[in-house]
């Protein structure tokens, strides 16, 4: 069985505790419960989240954990610097159990331990430039939904901690295990777009129900042609207010938009490895790998193929 040692900060953010039901959930396929799950603190006993739900928490004690996580505060400032029990205790847990990670702003303190020094991590877009500033010597990638750099693993944003607790569980326990609970919780296994913090549909918030029926209908068909005209049809409107109407409100041309949807299903299927480079640009409606390959190359400054190869690396690492 292994031990999950989750420290909570004070002030911690109740999301923290959706990743522990994904390690919980693994119960559900057949055999006995596979995780042992632990809420910890500086001081232990009851200890109040930011919305004011109070769970019951262990005290700091012996350090030795198979995975030590710890997670992550409310507050989208920088953190302050943690206390020195909290970092000693950070240092040997990290030495006595076989990995350590964090959630979303968890990485100030796996950073103020010593533990990124050198090593790839991620952590909340907005918290970018000042963890920068702070920790010079960690190699931050921004646009990253978590990393894992050998016995180290961050994650961006709160709902990242779920993608990250997810590919721990596909690590330990396998694939088959991972896409059960990941079905149980209702998201995917990997998630839409790769490893990106940003997707191209999120970043498109048209105010109206026609374009946002539009993003839809071009997500779900983008193996059709995806002409401004079929798409003006499936708005209602004529070509040219179709094409004023989709700028105003997403800020990309009709073609941009279509391109970037394409690119977004082709990455993810670039990265999840279980088709070819022709199948995938025929299902991305890139009609040809070499429209596919410029397409890549102009937005991601690499080929489909490299992406694929960085991809399994960094799973790999």
């Amino acid at each position: 069985m292994h031990r999950i040692g989750l420290i909570l900060p004070h002030d911690f953010q109740l999301l923290n505790l959706a990743a522990l039901t994904a390690f919980e959930l693994t119960a559900a396929s057949p055999g006995s419960p596979r995780y042992d799950l632990h809420l910890l603190s500086e001081r232990g006993g009851p200890l109040r989240s930011s919305c004011g739900l109070i769970v019951e928490t262990e005290a700091f004690g012996h350090p030795a954990f198979d995975t030590i996580i710890v997670g992550a505060i409310t507050s989208f400032a920088m953190p302050a610097p943690s206390t020195a029990n909290m970092i000693a205790f950070v240092r040997a847990a990290a030495t006595a159990s076989r990995r350590a990670a964090s959630f979303c702003n968890g990485a100030y303190v796996l950073a103020e331990a010593g533990l990124l020094d050198g090593r790839r991590a991620t952590t909340h877009w907005s918290q970018v430039a000042s963890f920068k500033a702070r920790f010079p010597t960690v190699r931050l990638e921004e646009n990253k939904i978590f990393i894992n750099d050998g016995p180290i693993w961050t994650s961006a944003g709160m709902t990242a901690a779920v993608d990250l607790a997810l590919a721990m569980i596909d690590r330990d326990l396998g694939p088959q295990v991972a896409k059960l609970v990941a079905r149980l919780l209702v998201v995917d296994r990997i998630r839409m777009g790769g490893q990106n913090q940003h997707s191209a549909l999120l970043d498109m918030t048209p105010k109206s129900d026609r374009i946002q029926s539009v993003l839809a209908y071009t997500r779900q068909n983008l193996r059709s042609t995806l002409s401004v005209e079929e798409l003006a049809g499936v708005a209602g409107l004529s070509p040219r207010q179709f094409s004023r109407a989709f700028l105003t409100e997403t800020g990309q041309p009709p073609a941009k938009a279509v391109e970037l949807l394409r690119l977004e299903a082709a990455r993810f299927m670039m990265e999840e490895g279980r088709h070819s480079v022709n199948v995938v640009a025929k299902e991305a409606g890139f009609l040809d790998r070499e429209r596919m390959r410029r397409a890549f190359l102009r937005t991601y400054g690499l080929s489909p193929q490299a992406m694929r190869k960085k991809a399994r690396g960094e799973a790999e690492s």
